[in-house]
C-alpha cells in the first residue's frame, strides 16, 4: 500500500474560507468544463457523462461494465443505467465474452465509433480555453501537482478501505 506523507497544515478551522479552498476551486473548474463540453457535444447528441465510456471503449476496444465504471469514476449501477441509454441510442452493445460466457463485455457499435470521433477535438478545445494564459511550463507543473493530489487521494482511499474492514463495530 502506498504511504502518504503527513497532512499539510495549510487550512485552519478559524480562517477556513470555502471559496478559497482547493476542492471548491477544482469543483468550479470541473463544472465549467462539463458545462462547456455539454454545450458543444449537444450538437452530436452526447452528454459529458456519455462521452467518457464511449471514449474508453474507442481507446481499448471493449471493457466490462465494472471496468468502465471504475474508469469513469461512477458506481456499477450508474454505469449500467448509462449503458442502457447508450444502447438505446445504438452507440454501444453488450456481448458475452468468447473466453468466459459469464463475462459481459461492452463494445462500440459503428454508430458509437462515428459519435466519438468529434469528442477529442471538443475536449481539447474546452481544456485549451480553460488554460488560456498558461505557459507550457505552467500547464506541465499544474498537471504534476494535480497528479500528486490524485496519488495521495488514491492512497488515502486505499487506507480507508483497509481500515474500514478492520474497524471494530460499535
Amino acid at each position: 500500500m502506498p504511504r502518504t506523507p503527513p497532512p499539510a497544515k495549510f487550512y485552519q478551522p478559524a480562517s477556513y474560507c470555502a471559496e478559497q479552498s482547493v476542492g471548491f476551486l477544482m469543483k468550479r473548474i470541473m463544472l465549467s468544463i462539463v458545462h462547456q463540453v455539454d454545450r458543444r457535444l449537444d450538437a452530436h447528441g452526447l452528454t459529458s457523462a456519455q462521452w467518457s465510456p464511449l471514449l474508453r471503449l474507442h481507446t481499448v476496444g471493449h471493457c466490462t461494465v465494472a471496468e468502465l465504471a471504475r474508469w469513469s469514476l461512477v458506481d456499477a449501477g450508474a454505469m449500467t443505467r448509462l449503458l442502457d441509454r447508450l444502447e438505446k441510442k445504438h452507440l454501444c452493445k453488450r456481448v458475452r465474452s468468447a473466453e468466459d460466457r459469464r463475462v459481459v463485455l461492452v463494445e462500440l457499435t459503428p454508430e458509437g465509433e462515428a459519435a466519438i470521433t468529434e469528442v477529442p477535438a471538443v475536449l481539447a478545445e474546452v481544456l485549451n480555453a480553460h488554460l488560456s494564459g498558461f505557459s507550457k511550463a505552467e500547464w506541465l507543473t499544474l498537471k504534476t501537482y494535480l497528479g500528486r493530489m490524485v496519488e495521495t487521494g488514491d492512497a488515502l482511499r486505499e487506507a480507508d478501505e483497509l481500515n474500514h474492514g478492520k474497524s471494530p463495530k460499535t
